[in-house]
């Protein structure tokens, strides 16, 4: 799909970066404008059901933060893990069973993918306000966009409607946009799930909070492409404080700042560091330094590192799009009564998963 925006949408730029309003008011265009002739999912669907529903949401998320900043941006990643394994249908909230293998179990999310009890808790608290009412995939997606905005980031009216998946897709969860691929195989990863470039380097942008595991991104410490040598496109200062963070050999599972600049906003800090080789995973720099790629992402990168109001733009265009990946509407999937399990479900499982090669996109915990 291409870019709802042409270059003369940044015209109001100073503006809008001083009136969140605006940013509010075009996530709401890009909705009705895009997605107007997909009545299944609309901004107004809880109006007359549960008309509290993103306030309780946002209240849920806001307490979660106060005491783990870091819930923000894993909740926001559990949302885009979520949508690129079986579509938005909360199926990575599925715990195992006699009948489901879990999506926790995938190799980018086990050990890893985190915020499982703050949706738990969402739940609970729309459910004692409107019982049967709001699907977990919703409050997902009404999380995500809370979490990004208590950041600092943009806002925008979240679609909603979705239905809940009664399966899951461990192989789906297990080939998800990974810190190993190179730019061209995640810009075929998201142009399966009709995704453009611009959308990648934007969700990308979301980077700009959260955390990231060393063994992420250890081999461009010290053998990088089997070299025997660091990544030439790390800042030599960077890259001494990752290696005294990440000594080789060291706990794979230490957790680094994702933004080294301001690790707990939402801003466009994350551009900027690309541009002083300061991008953490192999992924992110290689958006803006990998020769064989970058005159198609170079730009958009630059762009948003000089345009705050651009990234935003962007970013909340690229969640509505996500949003609408796979979701279930009408008469399939279900509302959940449990987040972790399809309705009806009794006795528990425990199902051995074998080994997986692939590994999550970003890996913050």
């Amino acid at each position: 799909m291409a870019s709802f925006f042409s270059s003369s949408s940044y015209a109001f730029s100073s503006l809008s970066l001083h009136n969140p309003m605006l940013l509010v008011l075009l996530g709401f265009a890009i909705v009705f404008h895009v997605y107007e002739c997909e009545a299944q999912l609309t901004t107004t669907f809880y109006d007359s059901t549960c008309p509290n529903v993103s306030t309780i949401v946002r209240d849920q998320v806001n307490q979660a933060q106060s005491s783990d900043p870091r819930i923000l941006a894993s909740l926001t990643r559990l949302f885009f893990h979520d949508c690129f394994a079986n579509g938005c249908d909360g199926s990575i909230l599925l715990d195992n069973s006699s009948t489901i293998v879990s999506e926790k179990d995938a190799a980018p999310n086990v050990n890893s993918v985190r915020g499982f009890d703050v949706i738990d808790n969402i739940k609970v608290a729309v459910e004692n306000n409107c019982s049967g009412i709001v699907s977990c995939s919703d409050i997902l997606a009404i999380a995500a966009e809370a979490s990004v905005n208590l950041a600092g980031g943009p806002s925008w009216g979240v679609l909603l409607g979705r239905r809940d998946g009664t399966t899951t897709n461990l192989t789906a969860a297990n080939n998800l946009p990974s810190p190993f691929d190179n730019v061209t195989v995640l810009q075929q990863k998201f142009a399966d799930v009709n995704l453009n470039v611009t959308d990648l380097i934007a969700l990308s942008g979301a980077h700009t909070f959260g955390r990231a595991q060393c063994r992420t991104f250890s081999q461009r410490l010290y053998n990088f492409s089997n070299t025997g040598n660091p990544d030439p496109l790390l800042n030599s200062t960077y890259l001494a404080a990752l290696q005294q963070s990440c000594p080789q050999g060291g706990n794979g599972s230490v957790l680094n700042d994702l933004d080294v600049s301001t690790p707990d906003a939402f801003d466009n800090n994350y551009y900027t560091n690309l541009q002083s080789l300061r991008g953490l995973l192999q992924t992110d720099q290689d958006l803006l330094s990998a020769a064989s790629t970058n005159a198609s992402t170079a730009p958009v990168v630059n762009d948003f590192a000089t345009n705050q109001t651009a990234f935003f733009e962007s970013f909340l265009e690229a969640m509505i799009k996500m949003g609408n990946i796979g979701v279930l509407t009408g008469s399939n999937g279900e509302i959940r009564s449990n987040c972790s399990r399809v309705n009806g479900a009794s006795g528990m499982l425990v199902i051995e998963v074998g080994a997986k090669s692939s590994s999550s996109f970003v890996e913050q915990i």
